[in-house]
């Protein structure tokens, strides 16, 4: 076992305006139960996906947000920072970070960092991991993709970002939509190196 799977290890998680905000709640749900610490950034886009497919009403005040988060997650473990907060730890390279996922990741969102623009902290904080040769994970939720998509794609991941599309398996035998979700956050999980039993892997015994 890597000797990451027992540290308790600093993450970014991002959650943008492309359908499937309930991947980013899962991610950090289970972030949280293995005992990680969260930085939580929402885009606006954000925040009204996630009310639309969630029903979570949650507000676009940073203080009531960052209340409404750890009451929604019950824990002091998972601190939500404001988009346009460039103070923030994740916007410098000299923060203790260790991984930075967008789950889900727009294609504009995609777009402007292949671009290596920072106009908000979401978008330097991915910058930031890319200098760094920090890990950056990007969960694309977007079909079909056109050429201007795939062109910013290969680019992140020619700059070292590893590209998780949303694409859920189906030989574990899914039987709710939680499966399916549990499936994509699980392969992120993999990649943070954290063990988790959200799916049986293939060669495993379902029983």
């Amino acid at each position: 076992m890597n000797s990451q799977s027992n540290k308790i290890r600093d993450f970014v998680v991002a959650i943008t305006g492309a359908s499937g905000s309930v991947y980013g709640l899962k991610l950090v749900s289970e972030l949280l139960r293995a005992g990680q610490r969260v930085s939580l950034i929402l885009t606006t886009a954000g925040l009204q996906v996630l009310r639309h497919e969630t029903g979570l009403d949650w507000s676009a005040d940073s203080k009531e947000l960052r209340h409404q988060v750890q009451e929604h997650f019950a824990s002091i473990a998972v601190e939500c920072l404001a988009i346009d907060d460039f103070w923030a730890g994740a916007a410098s390279g000299s923060a203790t970070t260790d991984a930075m996922i967008v789950i889900p990741c727009s294609m504009g969102t995609a777009g402007r960092i292949a671009a290596g623009l920072s106009g908000n902290l979401l978008e330097r904080a991915a910058d930031v991991m890319l200098k760094e040769r920090r890990p950056l994970l990007l969960v694309p939720r977007e079909t079909p993709f056109n050429t201007i998509h795939l062109e910013n794609l290969l680019r992140l991941s020619r700059a070292g970002a590893v590209v998780l599309p949303a694409m859920p398996g189906f030989y574990h035998s899914p039987k709710t939509m939680d499966d399916l979700v549990a499936f994509v956050v699980g392969k992120v999980l993999d990649q943070l190196d954290i063990q988790h039993s959200l799916f049986v892997r293939w060669g495993e015994s379902q029983d």
